[in-house]
């Protein structure tokens, strides 16, 4: 057998363990990319998917806890060497907590969440912790039932992600192209803590004040602050990005109860990038759904 089927054997056999208790899981690439391609990839105007289709190819929404389900999707990715464990679903609720180390610039994410922890009084839980290939480190932890989570990079402290419901963590065992993920030495398996009412709060998005509806928004382009901001972000977007920047643009606008009145800018700013009314309307709407209430896909915020 090549090396290739021995790591795709490997991160099979983790997988299942890792299905065994109750996580749902998808193959990933060395680039710890979800393996299985896309089945809208060849289409004329792809729409928002998260499976409906039947088909396989939908990234995180393909996670499953199934022996049989698992099997079919590394068979039909069978490049694939890790594998990712899905945030937010039933039993664990798993929220992860992701801790960068890096030297230029030097950030230090296990450093920023003693800190955290200092200030606002709560204890780092003993529980999974997965080390990461380039120095950093994975904490697994439970978050309550019926309550999503965001993902969120950099945005509680510098060097802290933050994976939640519609994300993925890296599973232990997992080879990628920079190496390997394996469990902490000491480190429980399977059997993340309750995550800290403390840190569960700091991970929460902020409350926002819905806008007065007593008197007439500026229009968006001509807008100060935010709604220009988001707006330009859209136009300056580049080919292979426009549709990530105009779904994120518009989740922050619908987030903040603006986005009935700033969408037809953002559409407009789309179609200045190249994008059909048909694209740019249809992220839009996906964006309204995701941000009012049903779980989808969450970019990152911008560089």
């Amino acid at each position: 057998m090549s090396e290739n089927g021995d790591m795709a054997n490997t991160a099979l056999a983790h997988a299942l363990d890792a299905a065994a208790h109750g996580f749902r899981v998808i193959p990933l690439t060395r680039a710890k990319l979800p393996a299985v391609r896309s089945p809208h990839h060849h289409d004329p105007v792809p729409l928002p998917c998260r499976g409906a289709c039947g088909r396989l190819g939908h990234g995180v929404h393909d996670a499953s806890a199934d022996p049989e389900a698992i099997r079919a999707l590394f068979a039909a990715a069978p490049w694939a060497t890790g594998y990712g464990i899905a945030c937010g679903c039933a039993p664990h609720h798993l929220i992860g907590v992701d801790l960068d180390l890096k030297h230029e610039p030097r950030v230090d994410g296990a450093a920023a969440l003693a800190r955290l922890a200092r200030r606002y009084a709560f204890a780092v839980p003993h529980t999974v912790t997965v080390l990461t290939p380039g120095g950093g480190r994975h904490l697994w932890l439970c978050g309550p039932p019926g309550l999503g989570v965001p993902n969120s990079a950099g945005r509680i402290a510098p060097g802290i992600d933050i994976r939640g419901t519609g994300g993925y963590l890296v599973g232990p065992g997992s080879a990628t192209s920079r190496g390997r993920y394996r469990l902490a030495p000491g480190s429980p398996a399977w059997h993340p803590a309750p995550v800290p009412p403390e840190l569960l709060s700091l991970v929460q998005p902020p409350v926002r004040t819905p806008p007065e509806r007593a008197t007439a928004r500026p229009s968006a382009v001509g807008a100060p602050g935010r709604d220009a901001a988001l707006v330009r972000f859209v136009r300056e977007s580049q080919e292979g990005r426009r549709n990530d920047r105009l779904f994120w643009a518009a989740c922050r606008a619908y987030e903040a109860g603006a986005g009935d009145e700033l969408a037809p800018a953002l559409i407009e700013a789309a179609l200045h990038t190249g994008l059909t009314r048909r694209e740019a309307e249809a992220t839009v709407a996906s964006a309204a759904r995701s941000a009012t209430g049903s779980t989808g896909r969450t970019l990152p915020p911008v560089a």
